[in-house]
């Protein structure tokens, strides 16, 4: 693969109206390990609705979670699930680690236009982790993965959706995600792509294996990458405002 040159970002964000943000280790750092215990309590609900052993639930959460795109869907697939429940029992969490967060909250609000939540988790959650953060009040919508159908965002017809509920113009959107694969069909779609990557890998590669985001070369459908939100918004935000 060719190195993608990302384009300057005066250049990518200067027509943006709608800034949308996956949740989990995107608008929270992944430092904070607050998606640890949402990833312990899938194993534990597989471990419990399936009678199996801990070390086999593990096994099985990660096969459905690679095949499906998420643990959920595959669940429902498998077994029939009611999603609801799985999502009310996995987000049943202490959200203390998250902290106040003065300085994404200032660089969210100088962003020009409207900003959205977009995740495959439960709106409870993202209402709760905006909450600890003092985020909740910046954001149009959140659109959960239960108003998306629980369609996981990589698939087909997942992303149309949040267009649909949104109304929001492709074209004159951002998407900041932590997963590679959940910016393929943002970038066909015209979105302005930013990849969120840190020390930590939950898109549950085998051990040993670099994650995608480790990468020297990125992929075309990743225009930046940013392992500090707020000083990339902060940057962005100078590069688009108006001159004197």
């Amino acid at each position: 693969m060719s190195k993608f040159v990302a384009p300057v970002l005066s250049t990518s964000f200067s027509n943006v109206d709608n800034w949308v943000f996956d949740l989990d280790n995107t608008l929270y750092p992944a430092a904070c390990d607050l998606f640890a215990e949402i990833d312990q309590r899938m194993t534990a609900f597989v471990q419990k609705e399936l009678n199996l052993p801990h070390d086999q639930a593990r096994i099985v959460q990660k096969d459905y979670y690679k095949r499906y795109g998420t643990t959920l869907r595959g669940m429902m697939i498998e077994h029939n699930l009611d999603p609801h429940v799985f999502m009310g029992f996995v987000h049943d969490i202490d959200h203390s680690p998250l902290n106040a967060a003065p300085d994404l909250k200032s660089q969210l609000s100088a962003l020009p236009g409207k900003k959205y939540i977009y995740t495959n988790g439960s709106t409870c959650h993202a209402e709760k982790v905006t909450k600890y953060m003092g985020l909740d009040h910046l954001f149009e919508d959140m659109i959960c993965i239960a108003k998306s159908d629980f369609l996981p965002k990589h698939e087909d017809g997942a992303f149309e959706k949040f267009i649909s509920l949104t109304g929001v113009d492709p074209n004159k959107s951002a998407m900041f995600e932590d997963l590679s694969k959940n910016l393929i069909p943002a970038h066909q779609l015209g979105f302005r792509t930013v990849l969120v990557t840190s020390d930590k890998d939950w898109s549950h590669e085998p051990e040993g294996v670099r994650p995608a985001h480790a990468d020297d070369e990125k992929p075309d459908h990743v225009h930046h990458t940013t392992d500090d939100l707020p000083s990339f918004l902060e940057d962005v935000a100078k590069e688009i405002a108006p001159k004197a």
